[in-house]
């Protein structure tokens, strides 16, 4: 199992990372915007499926590009194109759906929740990546996913912020 994860570990974090990271973006933007839940949820979905099939579709292009290469050079490849494309997909729209949950089963939404579940998914992915396949400190790997994701985060709350008091959203 740990070969298996090894081998494809940039692919399932990858895609993992940046669907939490895009979908709370599009969340926090929105928020930030002062939108309803209901838009949220529209624009968090429409983003977790085609930026996920986007993720996967690139990752098979570049995975595929990259056996070509190595084999026009007379060069062996044998990673399957197909195998990272479908676990960066999977990874990004599971940990991606994550953002949501508190404005699929709450009452309207709260943002709150979708902080604290999109920080403790940041920081388990990061922590995971760190114990079990890095062989270093999780807490570190935990907190520097959660830092990136944060930053990213929270420029989209203020873009969003801004931009709604300009259009006078």
């Amino acid at each position: 199992m740990r070969s298996i994860i090894g081998r494809y570990i940039k692919d399932i974090i990858y895609g993992a990372n940046d669907g939490i990271v895009t979908t709370f973006a599009v969340v926090a933007g929105s928020v930030g915007a002062g939108l309803s839940a209901r838009v949220i949820l529209i624009l968090g979905f429409s983003n977790l499926l085609a930026d996920g099939f986007s993720m996967g579709a690139g990752n098979f292009l570049g995975s595929r590009s990259e056996k070509e290469v190595a084999q026009a050079a007379g060069e062996k490849y044998v990673k399957s194109a197909f195998t990272p494309a479908v676990l960066t997909f999977c990874s990004f729209v599971v940990a991606g759906a994550l953002p949501l949950l508190p404005f699929v089963v709450g009452n309207g939404g709260n943002f709150t929740w979708a902080m604290l579940t999109t920080a403790t998914a940041l920081f388990t992915v990061g922590a995971t990546l760190g114990a079990m396949v890095m062989h270093r400190h999780w807490v570190l790997w935990g907190l520097e996913m959660l830092f990136v994701g944060g930053i990213a985060s929270t420029i989209a709350y203020v873009i969003g912020y801004l931009i709604g008091q300009i259009i006078g959203v």
